[in-house]
């Protein structure tokens, strides 16, 4: 029998009674559709939301290890992996700065 599975951002397991969700790592609005995908606690992939446009998404963190390596996402990695695997935390919209 295998445990649960590991959220690839911040490494915690994801309990079966824990929000998760997929995460396109090409969004699907910028043609990753079909594209590959990552399982993720839903506060985490709230955060990568919070944090980055679609087009940033596409253009430069398409994979684990950019995200991770994001200054404001390895913050938050470093917040959230103190936390036990079923905390929920409410994630603010939109923490980049707006274009005018």
């Amino acid at each position: 029998m295998t445990g649960p599975p590991i959220c690839p951002l911040c490494g915690r397991p994801i309990p079966e009674d824990v929000p998760q969700s997929l995460h396109h790592l090409i969004p699907k609005l910028k043609g990753g559709r079909n594209g590959p995908t990552v399982l993720l606690h839903h506060v985490c992939h709230k955060e990568i939301h919070a944090t980055l446009s679609e087009a940033e998404l596409a253009r430069d963190y398409a994979n684990i290890e950019a995200l991770r390596a994001h200054p404001r996402l390895a913050t938050f990695i470093a917040w959230v992996s103190k936390r036990p695997p079923g905390f929920l935390s409410r994630v603010p919209t939109k923490r980049r700065a707006r274009q005018r």
